[in-house]
C-alpha cells in the first residue's frame, strides 16, 4: 500500500503538477520586481506552467496514471495559480481588490458546495461556461503580469501599442460575468440533482 501510495506521489503527471505549484512563488518574485524584463519573464514563467496543466491531464489518461492525488492535486495547482497572482495584482495595484473578491467569493462557493455534493453522493460535472471562465482568467493573469505597453505587428504590415494591463482587465472582467453565469447554473443543477435524488428516495420508500 505503501509504495503505490509512493508511486502516485512520483508519477510523471503528478511530477508535472509539483511543477506548477513550485512556479508561483518564482512567478510572484518576478514581478514583485517591477522591472519590464522581469514582468515578461514572469509572464513566459507563467505560460509554461499553464501548458502543464494540459499535459498532466493527458498523460495520466494516456498512461493510465489517473490518481486520487491527481484529482486533488491537478485542480488546486490550478486554482493557486490564478488566486496568487491575482491577490499579488492587487498588491501592486494593478487590478482593483473588488474584483477579485468577486472571484474569490465565487471560488470558494462552489468549492463548499462541490463538498456538499460529494457528502450527498451527487456529481455536479463541470459546464462550459467554468471551463470559459478558466480559460479567460489564464488568458487575463498572463497580460496583468506582462503589464507594459508593448508594440506588437500584425502580419508584419502593422505595428499597434498594446497595453497589457488594460487588455488582462477587460479579459478578467469578461471572466467574472462568466465566473457569475457558471456558479449560477451549477447552483442550479445542483438543487435539481439533490430534489431528483430525494423523489427517488421517497419513491422507493
Amino acid at each position: 500500500m505503501k509504495s503505490t501510495l509512493r508511486a502516485e506521489f512520483v508519477n510523471l503527471p503528478n511530477i508535472l503538477t509539483y511543477i506548477r505549484i513550485a512556479a508561483i512563488p518564482l512567478v510572484m518574485l518576478l514581478i514583485w520586481r517591477g522591472e519590464p524584463e522581469s514582468c515578461a519573464i514572469a509572464a513566459w514563467v507563467y505560460s509554461f506552467a499553464t501548458i502543464t496543466d494540459f499535459f498532466d491531464g493527458w498523460l495520466a489518461r494516456r498512461m493510465g496514471l489517473v490518481t486520487v492525488i491527481g484529482k486533488f492535486l491537478d485542480p488546486l495547482a490550478d486554482k493557486l495559480m490564478v488566486m496568487a497572482m491575482l491577490v499579488m495584482m492587487v498588491a501592486l495595484n494593478r487590478v482593483p481588490g473588488w474584483l477579485v473578491v468577486i472571484i474569490l467569493t465565487r471560488e470558494m462557493t462552489i468549492n463548499g458546495l462541490r463538498a456538499i455534493a460529494s457528502s450527498e453522493g451527487l456529481v455536479i460535472p463541470a459546464g462550459w461556461f467554468g471551463k470559459y471562465k478558466t480559460a479567460l482568467q489564464l488568458i487575463a493573469v498572463m497580460c496583468l503580469l506582462v503589464h507594459y505597453p508593448y508594440t506588437l505587428w500584425f502580419f508584419g504590415i502593422h505595428a499597434e501599442v498594446v497595453d497589457f494591463n488594460t487588455v488582462g482587465l477587460w479579459v478578467l472582467g469578461l471572466s467574472v460575468v462568466f465566473s457569475v453565469i457558471s456558479a449560477v447554473l451549477y447552483f442550479r443543477d445542483f438543487f435539481r440533482a439533490l430534489d431528483s435524488k430525494r423523489r427517488q428516495a421517497s419513491e422507493a420508500s
